[in-house]
This record gives structure tokens, sequence and C-alpha cells, in this order.
């Protein structure tokens, strides 16, 4: 049988328009998981019903925003700037989906996420704020906390790997130590992503029973679940004794993830004055080209298969 014929060439108005759909796409595709979770929710006849939000609305107002951010940048880059987000919340609340669209366009040099693992041996035994330290911005980047220092005043006092002491200095040692944050000139932004207990159900429920999200419930995110009420607590607390008005508390509604979404960025935009940075004029120089020079094809057992 003889080889398919090679498909036709594209025309370049054909390729820009693939190359600009692509650039779409990943938004699409993380969409998926929304679809699925609400197609969960519509079965369940016991869960109250949601207004959605227009899909072509959600996603003309994300790429709006998603530019904003890109001239924040610029100008955090321009200004110096060090620009510190902290992302809290219950788990399942919507934060690394924030986070993510946050990041999207935005260039990874300058705005970085930072998610760390459990302490060692040895970072239990430092000052307790020495691990995140390191991590705070530089002039001219923006850092995004997934989770930070408060693990102390919700995980680890809930499940008892700090001591009613140590939970007791934290409370005593965090104010001051954010509005000295602040006083060295770091922005500081705090949010703590709220969802209800119903919704909350559900979304670890459609962890449960999805092959591709299982690795997302911990054992820890299941105990959580039980002490539901103990963390209700443990977060009153921490915002009685944590909100400052050099460093306060903003509390993101998180059971519509999209709405979610938009509101954090527009809300985050919002807290940092920018303005246009003139940009220099970008000129593709011409490809230097030598008459002698042969380009040597690709030995073929270095190819990856071609399999789609």
């Amino acid at each position: 049988m003889a080889d398919p014929a090679p498909p036709p060439p594209q025309s370049v108005v054909d390729r820009i328009k693939a190359e600009l759909a692509d650039s779409f796409d990943e938004e699409l595709e993380l969409e998926l998981d929304d679809d699925r979770l609400q197609a969960l929710i519509n079965d369940m006849s016991d869960h109250p019903a949601r207004e959605q939000l227009d899909r072509k609305a959600y996603f003309r107002e994300l790429f709006r925003l998603q530019h904003e951010l890109i001239r924040l940048q610029s100008w955090v880059q321009a200004k110096g700037l060090r620009v510190l987000v902290l992302f809290e919340g219950r788990d399942s609340a919507g934060k690394g989906g924030a986070i993510k669209r946050i990041t999207q366009r935005l260039n990874p040099r300058v705005a970085r996420v930072v998610a760390l693992p459990a302490p060692s041996e040895r970072e239990r035994t430092q000052w307790y704020f020495q691990r995140y330290v390191p991590h705070l911005p530089a002039a001219g980047e923006i850092v995004l906390f997934d989770r930070s220092w408060y693990n102390r005043a919700g995980v680890e006092r809930v499940m008892g790997f700090a001591t009613p002491e140590q939970v007791e200095q934290f409370f005593d040692d965090v104010p001051a130590f954010e509005r000295m944050l602040v006083r060295s000139g770091i922005v500081l932004l705090k949010y703590w992503f709220s969802v209800s207990d119903a919704e909350q159900e559900l979304r670890f429920n459609m962890r449960i029973h999805d092959p591709m999200k299982q690795w997302k419930l911990s054992p820890m995110d299941l105990e959580s679940r039980r002490r539901w009420e103990e963390y209700t607590a443990a977060k009153e607390e921490m915002f009685a004794r944590t909100h400052i008005p050099e460093a306060r508390w903003w509390v993101v509604d998180g059971d519509d993830k999209k709405r979610a979404r938009l509101n954090c960025i527009a809300h985050l935009l919002a807290q940092i004055p920018y303005q246009d940075v003139e940009q220099p004029e970008v000129v593709l120089p011409a490809r230097i080209r030598h008459a002698d020079y042969v380009r040597h094809p690709v030995p073929a057992d270095l190819h990856v298969p071609n399999t789609y």
C-alpha cells in the first residue's frame, strides 16, 4: 500500500490562526476539570443549583485580566517592586486554580510560585520563619506562596504538629514579622479561599472517584474533612490575631471557581497602582546566511517516533 499523501501546506494565515488557538488550549484543557465537576453537581439533586457564569464571558474577562497582569508585571520590573501574595484556605477551595491563572501568561523568572514541602528535621529546629525568608521577592519579582507560614495556625495546630506554646509564639511573632516585611518595601497581600461544607464534600468525592485526581487527596486532606469544625475554629482565631492594618486578610468565596478566579485577579490588580511601561520596539533581525553552510541531517535513531 502506498504511503498516504502528505497534508497540503498551510497558508501563513492558517498557521497563525493555529498558533493562536494553541495558545488558548491550555486554559480550555484546564476547564475540562470544571466541566466534569459541574456534571457531577448536576447529577446530585440535593445540591442547590447555581447560576453559571457564561463561558464566553468568563474567557473574555479572564484573558482581559491576564493582559492586565502582564502590564502589572512590566510595572513591577520597571519600578523594582517586591510583591508577595499568600494563598491560604481549605483543601479544594480553589487556591491552586487561581494561582495557575495568575501565572499562566507571566514570565516565570518574574512571577514564581513557592509551595514548600513539610519541613525537614533540620528546619524543625530553625526559627520558624527562617525557611520562608529565602523565597521572599527581590526587586522586580512577584512571589506567590501556595500556603505559607500560616501552616502553623492551621494544619500544624489542628493536627498536633505544633505545641500550644509554639502556636502562641507564632501568634505573638507574625504581626511583627509581617510589619517588618511591609516596612522593608514588600507589597504583602493575604488571600483566604473559602468553600462551603457541601461544596468541599462534592469536590472531595470528585477526587475520590476520578483516577486522574486521586493523587490530590492526601491522608491529611481526608483528616481535614473529618475535623472541619476544628479547622473553622483555628481559622477564626487566626483572622482575629493576624488581621492587621499593614497586612490584612481578604476572603475569596471559592464555591464558584470561575468567579473566584476572576474576583481574586481583579482584586489583586486593584491593590497595586500600575501604568503602562514604554517598551523598546522589537525587530526580528535578518538571519545571517553563509554560502558554505550545510545543515547535516539528524540521525534517524535520535528522532522521537511519530506516534500521532
